[in-house]
């Protein structure tokens, strides 16, 4: 299929996990990607495994609001107007609320919602009509899961974004929807602030939870990103779609 042939999309945090296998899956559609992340080697590693003309990596940081702002200018530049937009980038970093930091909640809240947020601000004169804009939050703003109440309430914020964002956006011809991942294997389970015997208590108690009974993949979430973000999906307007292998769900 080419359902992105002559589109161009952003996936921001998209030289690993989610992020990209959602680039390479937009290629293998047919269309030019700008992928961004914060690590410059990351970055380069995934433009060798992808190895397409039609991609370029952008350095940017998702919790910068200057950084916003020059990434929004670098796609004018570039002459590039968006047909759909994957807010990808995040932060997931576990805390008890006993010993829960003010700089861990700064982090959280600036990477997973006020970078988004002025992100999606800077790209509004550069979204052609019918331009669909994916965040990506997470079945975390459902559950009560121990150690999660700042990541949680950032996810949950997000998700609040998409319905106000959504009436906000649509006379323009923009539609705006969140996919909630459960637990996927990516490496952002190993940047969660968990030394490895944490970390993999952590995994096994999480993966008895899920009916299905193990982690998704990211090219399974990368399918339903394609999804929201294709005209296929036109009638789905400020929806939430949970895929966590029924975790949230039985």
């Amino acid at each position: 299929m080419n359902r992105f042939s002559n589109k161009s999309v952003l996936v921001t945090g998209g030289s690993t996990g989610i992020g990209f296998a959602a680039a390479q899956a937009f290629i293998a559609e047919g269309a030019q990607v700008l992928i961004t992340g914060r690590d410059t080697q990351t970055l380069d590693q995934a433009r060798q495994q992808i190895a397409s003309d039609r991609l370029i990596t952008i350095r940017n940081d998702a919790g910068c609001i200057d950084d916003a702002k020059a990434l929004a200018a670098e796609i004018a530049r570039r002459g590039i107007t968006l047909d759909a937009v994957f807010i990808n980038a995040g932060i997931a970093r576990f805390a008890e609320a006993a010993v829960a930091s003010e700089e861990l909640w700064d982090l959280t809240f600036d990477t997973n919602v006020k970078g988004p947020y002025f992100q999606i601000q800077a790209l509004l004169p550069h979204l052609n009509r019918g331009t669909s804009i994916v965040f990506n939050g997470s079945i975390n703003a459902q559950l009560g899961m121990p150690q999660t109440t700042i990541y949680a309430a950032s996810k949950a914020a997000l998700i609040s974004l998409v319905k106000t964002l959504s009436a906000e956006l649509l006379p323009r011809g923009v539609r705006v929807n969140v996919v909630s991942p459960g637990p996927v294997s990516t490496p952002l389970y190993g940047k969660l602030g968990l030394d490895a015997a944490a970390l993999e208590a952590t995994a096994a108690q999480i993966q008895s939870q899920i009916p299905l009974g193990r982690f998704g993949t990211p090219q399974e979430i990368a399918a339903t990103v394609l999804h929201l973000a294709s005209p296929e999906s036109a009638f789905i307007v400020g929806t939430e779609i949970i895929a966590d292998g029924g975790m949230s769900q039985l």
